[in-house]
């Protein structure tokens, strides 16, 4: 795990006012202030010096844990980064659904995503689809997918974001625009799901999904609406409560979309993050799996690294 200083990005400020309600889908809130984000893609370098007690910690924690700890997060208030296994690759799984949503944002007007409406059949309904599966006879608008998709990590919601932006390989395209070159999207839901340790399907590396979340939500990859819609459905997110935000003090502001396999104990969550006090958000990408591969997920690992993470960037004492 390294430290990395950075060109200083221009934090994004958001007010209390978008910060306070959930947005229902569809609703346009207040115009987010566009950020310097070019950068917010860019590479940022995983290289200087160490901060052992933060590095040890993790070591400690993936040794009980009897597993993997990937983790990479960025302070956009002084562009330091703080990785651990960040460059490794683990399965993305429903946290592509949160790259997906901003992919149908940047490729849809507002009058498309709050008008047009999406149809499918009971036979494309997937397990785990608790909005879907009300809704096959009248269809839900781009917009109600896209929440659905990341409050609820619906699954047949998520199958209807791919198609819309052409499959899975039309995802890895979108991946590729954020100047990701190592996130990748090659089934759909839900087989996207069975991962090995040997598998590079679907998968990402902590860095490069952090990267692409930075854009996303605090950088120039959307438009001021629609940053602050996917802004909106993140801290809207209902499955994220053991993970990071449970790693982090409760006066926290944290939008995050989780993912959980059902092999190798499989439990991921990323998220945007803003302290109590400071308007300059972190981003926390954190994969963890187990050795076994019938070992048991852990949400209290995710919640553990998202502390020490926080620790690492001197945003906790």
């Amino acid at each position: 795990m390294t430290w990395t200083p950075s060109v200083a990005l221009k934090a994004t400020t958001i007010t209390a006012a978008l910060l306070a309600g959930s947005l229902l889908a569809g609703a346009v809130p207040a115009a987010l202030p566009a950020a310097a984000a070019p950068a917010a893609t860019a590479a940022l370098p995983d290289a200087a010096a160490p901060r052992t007690d933060v590095t040890a910690a993790l070591r400690k924690l993936e040794a009980s844990f009897k597993g993997r700890i990937g983790a990479y997060a960025i302070d956009t208030a002084t562009g330091k980064t703080i990785g651990y296994r960040s460059g490794e690759r683990f399965p993305l799984l429903s946290t592509f659904k949160a790259v997906a949503a901003g992919a149908v944002l940047a490729r849809t007007t507002d009058r498309e995503l709050t008008r047009k409406v999406v149809h499918w059949t009971a036979a494309e309904v997937k397990s785990n689809s608790p909005e879907t599966g009300k809704h096959v006879k009248d269809g839900m608008t781009l917009a109600e997918l896209c929440r659905a998709a990341i409050i609820y990590s619906d699954n047949t919601a998520g199958n209807m974001l791919l198609k819309r932006i052409g499959g899975p390989r039309g995802l890895t395209r979108y991946f590729r625009t954020l100047k990701d070159p190592v996130s990748r999207l090659d089934r759909w839901e839900t087989d996207l799901n069975v991962w090995s340790p040997k598998e590079r399907r679907d998968t990402t590396t902590p860095a490069s999904v952090a990267r692409d979340l930075r854009a996303l939500t605090t950088g120039g990859a959307l438009g001021a609406k629609d940053r602050s819609r996917l802004i909106g459905w993140l801290r809207d997110n209902t499955t994220g409560d053991a993970r990071i935000r449970a790693g982090l003090p409760k006066t926290w502001i944290v939008g995050d979309k989780t993912g959980t396999g059902g092999t190798y104990g499989t439990a991921n969550d990323i998220a945007v993050v803003w302290p109590a006090g400071n308007a300059a958000p972190i981003i926390m990408a954190i994969y963890t799996n187990r050795r076994a591969a019938d070992g048991a997920t852990a949400d209290s690992v995710v919640a553990r690294t998202a502390t020490l993470l926080a620790r690492g960037l001197g945003r906790l004492s």
